[in-house]
């Protein structure tokens, strides 16, 4: 059975917008939620002085999607860390996008450039993995040579990191939906919130086409999946806001989605699918075509 944690967030300015320090019992992590406006006012923190790693976070303003950089920073002779290699970066023109940063770093400053280079490449492959955000590294980053030990030590804090991720707002790390299970897999939190998997066929007869999709109901909302097949158009009963989400959908040439999108509802997904104005309550059906909801 999936036990509860207990997370202590310390509201650092005494305000929910502003920096947030993350704790964890029996975790000797530390994590910061920083606006990037808010980075002058850590210097005289000495564990952002350390080595650790960070994470930008930000959103496109050509395309709107959440973007993140995944970086590391060792502590230096000056006695300079994490806190001045992001200063570096807010000063950097080509970094614009990013409005606050997640830092990861060890009460005991024990992580050496071991420690920090396999965290990095973790995360980054963690992140491509999910694709929630664009990840904006410009090169793969390398995870070092260490002993099975060490890996052992180091995959238990990219798990607590994991956690605290998500609970500060950023679900980098979670893809849209879980995994498919097999009978082996038998946790608690799979048999009690399972992802049952819906159906949507039918015939456009003034697109003269036929969609057929299939779709996950999750904690989030409802996800159309990778290889559902879309209309190639949509008619004036589409919403403004469901238009863009098709035009900027990764498609191949024969409209099959290339990767899952995320909507609020069945209806808005069951909308996109289709091209035309839908009832997803009734639209999407199980596998022997009974309604869900």
């Amino acid at each position: 059975m999936m036990r509860g944690k207990s997370i202590n967030l310390f509201l650092m300015d005494g305000d929910a917008s502003g920096r947030i320090k993350c704790t964890l019992a029996n975790w000797t992590g530390i994590a910061y939620k920083i606006p990037r406006t808010a980075l002058d006012r850590c210097k005289e923190r000495d564990d952002l002085k350390q080595s650790g790693v960070y994470f930008l976070m930000g959103t496109s303003d050509q395309t709107d999607e959440s973007v993140v950089y995944i970086g590391q920073a060792g502590a230096r002779k000056n006695g300079e860390g994490i806190l001045n290699r992001l200063l570096e970066h807010k000063r950097n023109p080509e970094k614009d996008y990013w409005t606050e940063a997640i830092v990861f770093t060890i009460s005991n400053n024990s992580f050496g450039p071991t420690e920090i280079s396999y965290l990095e490449n973790r995360f980054c492959n963690l992140a491509l993995v999910a694709k929630r955000y664009k990840v904006k590294n410009g090169n793969d980053p390398t995870p070092g040579n260490i002993t099975e030990e060490k890996e052992s030590e180091l995959e238990e804090f990219a798990d607590y990191a994991k956690l605290i991720m998500g609970t500060l707002g950023h679900k980098v790390f979670v893809p849209l939906t879980k995994a498919t299970t097999t009978n082996e897999q038998t946790t608690a939190d799979v048999r009690e919130q399972p992802e049952i998997e819906l159906y949507l066929k039918r015939a456009v007869k003034d697109y003269g086409v036929t969609v057929s999709a299939v779709g996950r109901q999750t904690s989030e909302g409802f996800v159309v999946l990778k290889g559902s097949t879309i209309s190639p158009t949509d008619d004036r009963t589409v919403s403004m806001g469901i238009k863009k989400r098709r035009q900027s959908a990764k498609v191949d040439a024969n409209h099959v989605l290339l990767e899952d999108v995320l909507f609020s509802s069945p209806s808005g997904a069951a909308v996109f699918v289709i091209g035309k104005s839908s009832n997803g309550w009734d639209a999407w059906r199980t596998a022997d075509g009974k309604t869900h909801y």
